[in-house]
Order: C-alpha cells, then structure tokens, then sequence
C-alpha cells in the first residue's frame, strides 16, 4: 500500500514540540509532525525573503515577516492536533512579505499619480488634438506707438484705423505704468500675443507677474487688457511700441505637413516590419527543421546539430529588438535598414521556435507511409511534413508582421526609422499635438492589422 502524504494527513505529537521547533526554525515543527513537503516550503520561503531583505538592503521590512513566522508556529502546533489545516493561508500570509518587498522595490508612489497630473495634461491634449488636418493659416499683426518717458508735450493717442488697431488710454507713460489697452476691429474670437518693441527694433513678450500676455478678441472683435510699461534704456523720451500678432486659419480643411509626415513614415514602418518578416520566414524555415526533434533523432550528429541551432534561436529570442537595433545602428547607421536587421534577427529566433513546435506536433502516419515506400528524407519532409505545417507557418507568419509592426514603433527610437524615429522627436521637442497624430496613426494601423492576421489566421488553421 502506497503511504499517503503526511502534509495533509492529521498526526499526533506533541504540539508544544511543534511550537517551539517551529519558532526556533521556520519549518521545523512541520518535519517533526512529518508533513516534510509544507516544512521545506516554509523553510525555503523563509531563506529567500531574508536573502531579499539582505540583498536589497531593506532590514526596515523585517517586522513583515513575524507574522508568516507566527503563523507557522501555529500551523505547526495545529497539525501536530491532528487538524486539517490550509496551506493557501500559509501561503497567502507568505505572500505579504513578497509583495510589500516588490512595492518597496518598484517604488510605486500613488500620490505622484495626483501630483504628477500637471505635467502630463499637455500630452493628454495633444492626444486629443491631433493635427493630422490643418487649414491654411495667416499671420497678421498690428501696432500701437508709445512715447516713454513722457515729454513736456507728449504725443496725443492715436484714433483706431478701419482695421484691427491697438488704441492706447495715453499717448505717452512712464517706466513702470499700468496702461490700458484696447482692441478694436479685430478678426472675432481671435486669440493672439503682445510684444514690446524698442526704439532699435529689439522685441520680446510682454509680461504680467512673470506670465505672458495674451489676448482674445469677442464676437465683436475688441478685447481690453492691462500691461506693465517695461524698463527702458533711455531717460530721453523715445518712442516705443506695442505690436499685436495673431494668426488666422482661412480655406478648407487639408492634410497637414504634420499629417503627410504621418503617413509616410507609418508607410515606411510598414514596409520595414514587412520586409523583417519575410527575411525571417526565409531564414527560419530551415532552421525551424533542424530545430525539430521528432526529425533530428536519425543520427547523433543530428541530434548535436538540434541542440546547437535550438541553443542558438533561445538565445537570439532572449535578446529585446531593442538592443539588436541599437548595435545596428552602430554598425550601419541610422535608418530603416538597422531596424530591418533588428526585427529579422528577432523574428529568426521567435518564428523558429514556433514552426519547430508546429513540426514537433505534426500526425507521424504520414511520415510513415511516405518512407514505407522508400522516400528519401528529402521527400519525406516535403511530401509528409510540409503540407501538414504549412497551415501554421502561415498562420504564425502574418502574426509575426503584426507584432513586427508594433515593435517597429520602438525600435525607430533609437534610430531604426519609421514612425517611431519622428515620434521620439516629437516628444522631445514636446510638439505633444503631433506625437498624438504619430500615436493615433499607429494605433489605426495596429488595429487594422489585427482584424487583417486574425482573418487569415482563421482561414488557415
């Protein structure tokens, strides 16, 4: 008779031995009331969370561990009870200790989520603002004279013209002043900047307790607003000025520079994920047969070529695209062509391992009845093999242009090309309206893909 598992058998010892075993070495009381298997668990739980304590310097989360200490103190004493007892809980108490060690570690903050906001509101506009449409735009400007300091006979305020005009409550004012001005005739709801000129043609924004003044016009086209008389570089009188700029949108909606950019270049990482696919599928279908066991077991040469070129494609797929694009862009520059290589090395590694699998998994009659008649390895594979996986192959290569296309994005951010090379710009140059047209862009051929692999998928397997 089989002897049955003493962890989740009741045994009857001594439960004050247990006890102490167990606070004096987790683990302990479980091997003396001979449930071995929960007793290396613990003792091992134990010795990993001290060593993480230990590496990662994190003493201050000793006290977490009392409790799973504890616990299995009772545990212990409840076994040797002869009660039936859950090890989920052990193992859910364990459990704290693990994660409080992980939330330590990533150092997750949640008030940085509420704190953090300001800073991400302009991204999360420009993604809800994309310009991949544009009308036409004019730039326009006017401007208003001002003399400072005042003469004994400064000049009179100028009238408003027919057109957009600044109308100045003074026609002279001093260093410092606070000066009405008043917006006539402007283009409605217009919004534009101030801008101080001197008297030798230097400009620069105007400012108001360190922010920039700015102006909107109403239905009408007038605004009001109040500014601060800058500092000057002169005592004499001189004449100054006060210029408004405001840019006008006119004509029908159009394609933006921003938008064709878009479109090229999602054409471009398209093209790249293709051509790294296709190169990998080439390359991977005679790999994925010497990565075959069921076919590498004629002879130990076979056998060694399987383990060599297995070794290889886990090695090749245990590498991020990342870093094979960054040592391509080293070796042939920046561009496309370094994120073809990145995404063909990878999609080697990735597409072997599944077509070997899928030829692992083939039906074995086949093959048989094929060599009953005396084929040769050669027709073997073409003629048993081929027709079984081809299905798969397929089915796994669209899949594999799909997930290429995604990785497309990232690898042009250290220099592979596509849309991911003008996305990293944009958001450096924090043109945060169009890094959300790249995004969004992205997001449509993505999801276009998707249906597009799916439905060959099903169709084929």
């Amino acid at each position: 008779m089989a002897q049955a598992d003493l962890s989740s058998q009741p045994s009857q010892k001594n439960p004050t031995v247990a006890t102490v075993l167990a606070l004096i070495v987790p683990g302990a009381g479980h091997f003396y009331v001979g449930a071995n298997g929960r007793g290396r668990g613990i003792l091992a739980a134990v010795i990993v969370s001290l060593a993480l304590l230990w590496w990662l310097d994190l003493w201050i989360l000793l006290p977490l561990l009392l409790p799973f200490w504890l616990y299995n103190a009772w545990d212990a004493r409840a076994m040797a009870q002869g009660q039936r007892t859950s090890a989920f809980r052990l193992a859910l108490v364990g459990a704290i200790l693990i994660y409080a060690i992980g939330w330590q570690v990533t150092q997750i903050n949640l008030d940085q989520l509420s704190t953090g906001l300001p800073k991400v509101k302009p991204f999360i506009a420009g993604l809800l603002s994309p310009e991949f449409f544009s009308r036409d735009v004019i730039y326009d400007q006017t401007r208003a004279s001002l003399q400072v300091p005042c003469s004994e006979s400064p000049p009179a305020p100028v009238p408003p013209g027919s057109g957009p005009s600044l109308v100045l409550a003074n026609g002279c004012a001093m260093e410092g002043d606070a000066l009405p001005i008043q917006g006539v005739n402007f283009p409605p709801n217009t919004e534009g900047e101030l801008w101080w000129i001197n008297t030798i043609g230097d400009r620069s924004r105007l400012r108001m307790n360190g922010e920039f003044i700015d102006f909107q016009a109403d239905d009408q086209g007038a605004f009001t607003i109040e500014i601060v008389v800058p500092a000057v570089t002169n005592d004499e009188p001189q004449i100054q000025r006060i210029e408004a700029r405001w840019v006008i949108s006119v004509g029908p909606l159009h394609v933006s520079t921003t938008g064709w950019l878009v479109l090229k270049n999602i054409g471009v990482t398209i093209a790249l994920a293709l051509m790294a696919t296709t190169f990998g599928a080439l390359l991977a279908i005679p790999l994925s047969f010497l990565a075959a066991r069921n076919l590498m077991q004629f002879s130990p040469l076979a056998i060694g070529v399987y383990y060599v070129v297995r070794t290889i494609l886990n090695i090749l797929r245990a590498i991020e695209p990342l870093i094979m694009a960054i040592v391509f862009v080293v070796w042939v520059g920046l561009g496309p062509f370094a994120g073809v290589l990145a995404l063909t090395l990878h999609s080697i590694a990735a597409l072997g391992k599944l077509y070997s699998e899928s030829i692992e998994s083939i039906e074995i009659g086949p093959i048989e009845a094929v060599t009953a008649v005396g084929a040769t390895r050669p027709q073997v594979i073409w003629f048993a093999v081929l027709p079984q996986v081809m299905p798969p192959f397929i089915a796994f290569t669209v899949y594999r242009w799909d997930i290429n296309v995604r990785m497309s994005t990232i690898i042009g951010f250290v220099g592979g090309g596509g849309i991911g090379f003008l996305l990293q710009q944009w958001i450096r140059l924090t043109d945060f309206r169009a890094a959300g047209t790249a995004i969004i862009a992205i997001a449509i051929v993505v999801t276009a893909l998707d249906f597009m692999s799916s439905a060959v998928r099903r169709r084929v397997v």
